[in-house]
């Protein structure tokens, strides 16, 4: 995600400027959730700003505004090594700034053990959840899915 995407893009329709919102203004009051917030970057500036100030500044084509964005941010990000190393901190683990990290409130570390007998047991299970679907779908020739048959 660009910081435009969070933040405010200006849109230009002709001789008209127009700023469309992003996922943070648009969350104003609410709660904006990220995903891959590992790769966001290039968007660390606006998130700062949001985060400390709770609006978002906007200076482009003329247009200088703020605008609030006065939301919860759920961030969720993925180990550097794509494993998490518990000998490490959660700075090192992650591959974003101190700075970032230190806005947030909490920080809850969920890592997924591998363990090969329940794995494979999960595993045979979701795929034989998929193929009674698929074979119920066949026999009676419909391309719809039953959300409760998928169960």
């Amino acid at each position: 995600t660009t910081s435009t995407g969070l933040t405010v893009s200006v849109v230009k329709d002709g001789s008209d400027t127009t700023l469309e919102a992003g996922a943070l203004v648009l969350a104003d009051k609410g709660i904006c959730c990220l995903d891959e917030f590992d790769k966001m970057d290039r968007a660390e500036n606006a998130l700062l700003e949001c985060m400390e100030q709770q609006s978002i500044s906007v200076a482009k084509s003329g247009i200088c505004t703020t605008l609030p964005a006065r939301c919860s941010v759920i961030a969720a990000a993925n180990p550097k090594s794509g494993r998490w190393n518990s000998n490490r901190s959660v700075l090192e683990n992650l591959d974003v700034s101190a700075a970032i990290l230190s806005r947030f409130d909490l920080c809850f570390v969920l890592e997924d053990k591998a363990q090969d007998k329940h794995d494979e047991m999960l595993a045979n299970h979701i795929m034989g959840k998929g193929s009674e679907v698929l074979h119920e779908r066949k026999r009676h020739k419909t391309n719809q899915y039953d959300f409760n048959e998928m169960r």
